[in-house]
């Protein structure tokens, strides 16, 4: 791929941080490069060497970020500093401003104030907190509005969300007219039909188109039977912004209009990045796209005669109900133009925008409106979003859905908001939690993880401090945060690993778009009969492409590609007419829409080698209303080539669950695992001097299998991303792997020499059981005990309610008059003891599912240096370089999670609160709590470990 050169002015390019220059190689054709570029490895010009040393100190820009909610807005320079100081000194590479509702009313008898959006005061807190960044060596990035979606008091009613508003009138017998419709601000009746009957398919075919209402009046002719009027109305949703900051309350902006983008981009856009001066954001951002029941816009008539070459007018009844048997073909049409009308009138302007002002636009492209795959392409950095079940990875998800386009469009950075629904409620996700779910998301391709996220909190808001609505609270807050950097250096270590050389992912998925827009429907709409008052019919439209995918996918194709071994992409029709096919297989999971120009070049794909399945169904339907007839006879033409033809690489699979089966016979797999493990999933890398892969246990119960790698070499090594340490594998061809429970493994082949010692068997002994006999104290409660067995601290009423750290002393003698021990030394706590995931998975509840010996991390000190953190399995630090022959004195600081301290105290009255500004939130999942196993739970035991001679 050839991209333009394009050089911002020498000024803003000296003063960009390195986090700048990263992302925007791909999009700005940069010619000012780092040592080595994500998506090139270092190892193409230095060598397995410094990859090595890469791997064990990675750049700065692979470091998480954190979502940085102020509330209010209400933010203090001191404490703007401090908590961006906590995220340096934790590990955390950078922030994303976002501003939310106020969590606290203005007090003049303290000085708290909320801050409106956008005044003076707002835009310098946002120029000092860049400062501080930059100052700070952090990357910033700032949304693009308050709240979601975008939208606020810019917004007039005529430019906000549309709507195609539908009115039943009925007519009695005999009448002769009928009154119309009452139409507000910003709506239009653009069409009226007048139907007999009870409104079947068959009464529809007859239905008389009428002429405008005059002096508000519908003129119809006298009948005996009984009729109704289907009135449609250009309309609003009158959907306003979600969770907005005081002064940012508004309608939502109809993203099908350039002219509201547009409105939005210099009311809110322009005053934001003001605040930046000559150094703008590293990027702008755009939330997910929740413009729920958006299904019209008064443009859309005519875009659609442009767009489709036909009038959609007289068919507005077929996105209604069914109309006969061109109704799915007129709604793929309207479907397709939402979504075309979409990427041209919010997406592209947005993109410009970002670009005119020097910044990049990072953009989470699926939802409402009906953004596709394709539409991607307009966004620089493309992000994810998981779903809250830790079965993700195994189904559609937004997260592939950003990963693929990111391998799609040749982005080498893609990102996902990560932890948005984790463990709720909020202070109750733990480090492990944490790190389950970030496998998760580098399982499907992601290498930049944005944390959902840091709520500011102000002194005055006590501990733990605010909290947003529904999500995680992943802040300095949190008793276990000492355990942050450790978590964060893994997830910086992999994001890096996971940014060298280019996919390995032989199979592409393509994803019936056409089906979807042709199952598309008008949402709500009034009913009313002559006997009863209108009600409202509570259906909303559905017009949406990735949130129905689930229902057009099902559970089967893409568990089934995984199982079998393989790695796979998300594709669409329009992405493939514009890049083509570069994978080994293409999978049509049950298409039965299909543009005939991306079916003749699937054709084309098969003809020249390519891998073609279809399952449970062969494309046969034209997707529009124009040229139905022919088109769909050439699809149905093309399937009887391609399958039932001479073409030795083209397979029809009805029953899925045999997918998996035929993928092996057609190519080797990527990776084989004895015996089969659904719960391990793996990554593949291809680097310039080898090959990589990622491999993560996704169970709570240890994974004993062998792997069989097909991309392998002379050597190979496995990379452990705690520490940084490569160590060699004995035998590349059989590698044995004993994962413990949501333990991963990066494992590299090259045929360029390693370096690495292979890790040999080893055999366990007990020296110590240090299980009982601790000095326990807790903070600085002034409370302390002696524990002859290790309990939660919720046993004792002086500690049921704790939250903090509690330090755990006592001392053990190693003989001083042993030989040099051969072996190491671990202090180990423990297996941990699984407990079963819900069944069948349902949403929002991504957790770890395993009861740690640990409650939640502790960081352990012998004879006064920090030997370890432990807050994952295996649940053990290596001691022996702290060990002394003697009295040897061990210190575990232990901290636990804030909700013993939440369910000890009144949670607050958010009443007045209300009364002020309106319900913007409700907490989630705060009712009912109750203190959690707290502390060090025993057993503790000291091992030795040795090689089996």
């Amino acid at each position: 791929m050839t991209t333009s050169l394009r050089i911002p002015d020498k000024k803003l390019a000296r003063s960009m941080s390195p986090f700048w220059i990263t992302p925007a190689l791909t999009a700005f054709g940069l010619f000012l490069l780092p040592s080595y570029l994500p998506g090139q490895s270092p190892s193409s010009t230095t060598g397995v060497a410094a990859l090595h040393s890469h791997f064990m100190t990675p750049p700065d820009d692979s470091r998480i970020m954190m979502r940085w909610w102020w509330f209010g807005p209400a933010a203090t320079k001191p404490e703007l500093t401090r908590e961006l100081e906590q995220m340096k000194a934790a590990g955390i590479g950078g922030v994303e401003i976002a501003n939310l509702y106020p969590l606290a009313l203005d007090d003049p008898s303290t000085g708290f104030h909320n801050t409106p959006y956008l005044s003076p005061e707002h835009l310098e807190a946002l120029r000092f907190a860049a400062e501080e960044a930059r100052r700070l060596g952090l990357r910033v990035d700032v949304t693009l509005g308050s709240g979601w979606p975008f939208g606020g008091p810019e917004i007039p009613v005529t430019d906000a969300a549309g709507k195609l508003r539908v009115e039943e009138l009925a007519v009695t017998p005999g009448s002769t007219s009928v009154q119309a419709p009452y139409v507000d601000a910003g709506e239009e009746i653009i069409a009226a039909f007048l139907v007999a009957g009870k409104a079947t398919t068959e009464d529809l075919a007859g239905a008389e188109q009428l002429a405008p209402p005059s002096s508000g009046w519908y003129k119809i002719p006298a009948a005996s039977g009984a009729r109704t009027i289907f009135c449609f109305l250009s309309s609003r949703t009158g959907m306003m912004v979600k969770r907005p900051s005081v002064g940012a309350a508004g309608f939502v902006l109809d993203h099908y209009d350039r002219t509201a983008t547009e409105t939005h981009l210099h009311a809110v856009g322009d005053r934001l990045l003001s605040a930046f001066g000559d150094q703008p954001p590293y990027a702008v951002f755009s939330d997910s796209l929740e413009d729920y029941a958006s299904d019209w816009s008064p443009a859309l008539l005519a875009e659609f005669q442009r767009r489709r070459g036909y009038d959609l007018r007289p068919h507005l009844l077929a996105l209604l109900m069914d109309a006969g048997p061109e109704t799915a073909a007129i709604r793929h049409d309207w479907g397709r133009t939402l979504t075309e009308m979409a990427d041209d009138n919010f997406l592209a302007p947005i993109h410009a925008w970002a670009q005119e002002h020097h910044t990049l636009l990072r953009s989470q492209t699926y939802g409402f409106p009906p953004v596709t795959l394709f539409s991607n392409r307009l966004a620089d950095l493309p992000e994810g979003e998981g779903k809250a079940t830790f079965q993700m990875w195994r189904e559609f998800s937004d997260t592939r859905w950003a990963a693929s386009a990111g391998h799609l469009f040749h982005h080498s950075v893609v990102s996902s908001e990560t932890w948005t629904w984790l463990h709720s409620p909020a202070f109750r996700a733990t480090p492990l939690d944490m790190k389950a779910e970030a496998d998760l998301h580098f399982l499907q391709g992601i290498n930049q993880l944005v944390g959902h996220g840091w709520p500011y909190s102000p002194a005055s808001a006590g501990e733990p401090g605010w909290r947003m609505y529904a999500a995680a609270a992943l802040n300095a807050h949190n008793p276990w945060y000492a355990a942050m950097p450790d978590l964060t250096r893994y997830l910086q270590r992999v994001s890096f690993t996971l940014r060298q050389g280019q996919p390995v992912n032989d199979v592409a998925l393509l994803l019936p778009n056409d089906d979807v827009w042709a199952g598309f429907s008008a949402g709500v709409h009034k009913r009313a009969t002559p006997t009863s008052p209108a009600g409202f019919d509570e259906s909303g439209s559905n017009v949406t492409v990735d949130e129905s995918m689930d229902k057009f996918l099902g559970k089967k194709v893409i568990a089934q590609v995984l199982d079998a071994g393989f790695n796979l992409d998300f594709i669409d029709a329009d992405t493939i007419n514009n890049t083509g096919l570069q994978y080994k297989v293409l999978i049509l999971p049950a298409v039965d829409r299909l543009p005939v120009a991306t079916y003749e070049k699937i054709l084309d794909f098969a003809q020249h080698g390519g891998i073609v399945i279809a399952t449970r169904r062969l494309p046969a339907t034209a997707p529009g209303f124009l040229r139905a007839q022919e088109d769909s006879a050439r699809l149905k033409e093309l399937s009887q080539t391609l399958f039932h033809g001479n073409i030795a690489s083209a397979h029809f699979v009805e029953d899925e669950s045999a997918l998996g089966s035929e993928l092996a016979r057609d190519i080797a797999s990527d990776m084989t695992l004895y015996p089969r493990t659904p719960e391990i999933g793996f990554l593949h890398r291809k680097l310039a001097e080898g090959e990589l892969y990622f491999v993560a246990n996704t169970s709570n119960e240890t994974k004993h299998v062998q792997a069989h790698f097909r991309e392998t070499a002379r050597h190979a090594e496995t990379w452990d991303a705690f520490s940084g340490e490569v160590f060699g594998i004995a035998d590349p061809q059989k590698i044995d792997l004993e994962l413990a429970p949501y333990e991963s493994r990066l494992i590299f082949f090259s045929d360029s020499a390693m370096t690495g010692t292979p890790k040999t068997r080893q055999q366990e002994s007990l020296i110590a059981d240090l299980s009982q006999k601790w000095d326990v104290s807790f903070g600085s409660t002034g409370i302390s005990k002696e524990m002859d067995r290790l309990t939660s601290w919720t046993e004792d009423t002086r500690t049921q309610f704790y939250s903090g750290l509690a330090t755990y002393t006592r001392s053990f003698a190693l003989s001083k008059n042993a030989p040099r021990r051969a072996g190491r030394l671990f202090l180990d706590f423990g297996t941990g003891n699984p407990e079963p995931p819900p069944s069948p998975p349902g949403q929002h509840n991504m957790r770890a599912y395993l009861q740690s010996p640990i409650r939640e991390a502790a960081q352990v000190y012998l004879n006064g240096k920090l030997a370890g953190v432990v807050w994952h399995p295996p649940y053990r630090v290596d001691v022996t370089d702290y060990a002394h022959g003697g009295a040897n004195e061990l210190r575990i600081v232990v901290g636990n999670t804030a909700i013993n301290s939440l369910a000890g105290q009144p949670l607050p009255d958010y009443r007045l609160l209300w009364d002020r500004y309106g319900m913007l939130f409700v907490p989630q999942d705060m009712q009912n709590l109750k203190p959690l196993p707290s502390g060090m739970l025993g057993p503790v035991k000291l091992l030795e470990s040795k090689p089996v001679e």
